[in-house]
C-alpha cells in the first residue's frame, strides 16, 4: 500500500495554487490549499500536512507569524514563498525555521 505525503499549500494567488496543486497532485502528493491565514492555521490542524509551503504576505495575516505558530507545536517542513527576494527577508524566513525560502515566480 502506498502512503501518499500530503503538502498543505497557503496561498492567496488562485494563479500561484491552482496549478501548483495540481502538478503537486499529479506527482502523487495529497494537496490540501488554503487561501488564508485563518484557513492555513485550521487546516494545519485538520490534516497534519508531511510538508507546509507557505505564502509570506496574506490577506489576513503575515505568513512569518503563522510560521512562528506552527514551530511552536512542530517540527513539520516549511518552505516560505514570497515574491520577497531581498536576502534580509530570506535570512528573517529561516531564522524564524522555515526549512527553505522560494522566490515567485518559481
Amino acid at each position: 500500500m502506498t502512503v501518499r505525503r500530503r503538502i498543505l499549500l497557503i496561498e492567496d494567488e488562485e494563479s500561484i495554487s491552482e496549478p501548483l496543486g495540481h502538478a503537486l497532485g499529479r506527482e502523487g502528493f495529497d494537496v490540501v490549499v488554503a487561501a488564508t491565514a485563518a484557513a492555513g492555521r485550521e487546516r494545519f490542524r485538520e490534516v497534519e500536512p508531511d510538508l507546509v509551503l507557505l505564502d509570506v504576505m496574506l490577506p489576513d495575516g503575515d505568513g512569518r507569524e503563522l510560521l512562528r505558530e506552527f514551530r511552536s507545536t512542530s517540527r513539520t517542513p516549511v518552505v516560505m514563498l514570497t515574491a520577497r527576494g531581498e536576502e534580509v527577508e530570506r535570512v528573517l524566513g529561516l531564522e524564524l525555521g522555515a526549512d527553505d525560502y522560494v522566490t515567485k515566480p518559481f
